[in-house]
C-alpha cells in the first residue's frame, strides 16, 4: 500500500488495469443484420397432430398452414433469422429501396485497429477456471476476461479472487454472485 506523506492512503492502490487502446471504439452498427422476412414465419416445428403452437407464441406469430410430408408428419414453413442475400426478382431489399431492410456491405467495417475491442478498450478472452485465467497475467492491459455462463457460483468466486490478484478485468463479475448473498 502507498502512502502519500506517510498519512494518507493513496488512491490509485486499488486501481484495476487500464487498457493499451487510446484510440476510441467506434461502431457503425451494434445489431445483427436480420433476414429478410425471417419475422413472418413461426420459427417452430411440430411433429404430432395438428398445427398447435403454444400460447405465448400464438399471440406473436403469423399463423401458416401446416404442410404434411410423405411420412404423414406435419411441418411448419420456418426461415431463420441469419442473414441470406435477397435473390427475388421484385425484392424490395435487393434493389434497395427507401425505408425497407438494410443490407450487410463494406461500409459497416470497423476501423481495423479498434476491431473486436469492447466500449472499455479491452479485447474479451472467455475463461472457464482460474488456470485459464493465468494466460491473462501478461496481457491485462489488452484483455479482460469474461466468465462463461456455464461456471458454477463457487468456481465463480475464485476466478473474481485471483482476477484482482492479476489486476485482470472481469466483465461480469458481479453475475450470479448476488442471488446467493440473499440467502
Amino acid at each position: 500500500m502507498c502512502l502519500l506523506l506517510n498519512t494518507i492512503p493513496c488512491i490509485f492502490a486499488e486501481a484495476m488495469a487500464v487498457p493499451l487502446l487510446n484510440k476510441k471504439v467506434v461502431k457503425k452498427r451494434v445489431t445483427q443484420f436480420k433476414r429478410h422476412h425471417s419475422d413472418r414465419y413461426a420459427c417452430l416445428k411440430k411433429k404430432d397432430d395438428g398445427c398447435n403452437l403454444l400460447p405465448e407464441i400464438y399471440s406473436r406469430v403469423m399463423i401458416l398452414p401446416c404442410f404434411r410430408t410423405h411420412s404423414g408428419d406435419y411441418v411448419k414453413l420456418t426461415v431463420g433469422t441469419n442473414w441470406r442475400r435477397p435473390k427475388g426478382i421484385d425484392s424490395r431489399v435487393r434493389r434497395k429501396f427507401k425505408g425497407v431492410t438494410l443490407m450487410p456491405n463494406i461500409g459497416y467495417g470497423s476501423d481495423k485497429k479498434t476491431r473486436h475491442y469492447l466500449p472499455n478498450g479491452f479485447k474479451k478472452f472467455l475463461v472457464h477456471n482460474v488456470k485459464e485465467l493465468e494466460l491473462l497475467m501478461m496481457h491485462n492491459r489488452k484483455y479482460c476476461a469474461e466468465i462463461a455462463h456455464n461456471v458454477s457460483t463457487r468456481k465463480r468466486k475464485e476466478i473474481v479472487e485471483r482476477a484482482a490478484q492479476l489486476d485482470v478485468v472481469v466483465t461480469n463479475k458481479l453475475a450470479r454472485l448476488r442471488s446467493q448473498e440473499d440467502e
